[in-house]
């Protein structure tokens, strides 16, 4: 039954029409949106922008001055410590940027009710993920050029002049950021509480770093230790970016005698795969205190 509604000089009119609600905007849109939210709030902590930027430039500056920026690696290469510690820098600052933080951050935003908060809204829940992806995308490139500025100004770093060589840096830093994000969500529902993320997530980098080829010479390490490092995503992303930044005539002190490109691809895709399963799994939105 429709009703009619009246004017100031005692007409009658037709009830206005509902408006149809407008349909959300398309999922690359919204990813976008959500990318540039997440890189204003991580640019809004400061104490963690200074750590994620600074850690991999102070662990290179230590490191180059430990074992000699001026002696060679080993006798006839050419190459100094400070270029075979850097792609395992560049590695690492992947890492921190995409595992850890993530890691963090998420176990974080679960417990304070942000998560839920943001299940209650439109907002589809891949657009979270890819805004998230996002944000470590452009923390990471930001970091990373950070560090190869500064390893080529104050340690005189050869880089590399090879467009196939900055081809294989291009695949082997998406590729391992792409693997990281995903892990790091999977990883975020492990700490029981935002409080507890810190103390169950970086224990768990810093033993990946030394064993990875990151703090040491990975032919060096015991080989116990390097079978155990392979079975990692950090192990690879570092002999790849060594295939980077070292000349060729070193991947024959590589356990291999190789760069392993091809067991590069497949480890990182292996890990981004069972990263999505396990992600999809055990994601939680709530804390598990709260249903």
């Amino acid at each position: 039954m429709s009703t009619t509604t009246g004017t100031t000089d005692g007409t009658l009119t037709a009830p206005a029409a509902p408006r149809a609600a407008r349909p959300l905007p398309g999922l690359a849109r919204l990813a976008l949106a959500r990318t540039a939210f997440e890189v204003r709030v991580f640019f809004r902590e400061r104490d963690a922008v200074v750590f994620v930027f600074a850690y991999p430039i102070l662990m290179l500056a230590i490191f180059a001055t430990v074992f000699g920026s001026d002696e060679e690696l080993a006798s006839g290469t050419g190459v100094y410590f400070p270029q075979y510690f850097l792609p395992g820098m560049v590695a690492t600052g992947v890492m921190l940027s995409s595992f850890q933080n993530l890691a963090i951050a998420i176990a974080a935003e679960r417990d304070d009710g942000t998560l839920k908060r943001l299940r209650s809204t439109p907002l589809p829940a891949t657009a979270y993920f890819l805004g998230k992806t996002g944000q470590v995308l452009v923390t990471a490139a930001v970091q990373t050029a950070l560090l190869l500025a500064v390893a080529a100004l104050a340690f005189d770093v050869p880089l590399p002049t090879d467009p196939h060589r900055w081809l294989t840096f291009a695949w082997v830093f998406v590729l391992g950021t792409a693997t990281g994000s995903v892990c790091g969500v999977a990883f975020s529902s492990v700490p029981r509480t935002g409080r507890s993320a810190s103390p169950v997530v970086i224990p768990v980098v810093l033993v990946l770093q030394f064993v990875s080829g990151v703090f040491f010479q990975f032919n060096e390490l015991p080989t116990w230790m390097q079978q155990a490092a392979s079975v990692f995503p950090l192990k690879w992303m570092a002999q790849g970016m060594r295939s980077v930044f070292l000349p060729d005539e070193l991947a024959a002190i590589e356990p291999s005698a190789s760069w392993q490109h091809g067991a590069t691809v497949a480890v990182l895709a292996a890990w981004l795969v069972v990263g999505l399963v396990v992600g999809v799994r055990t994601f939680r939105w709530r804390r598990r205190d709260d249903g």
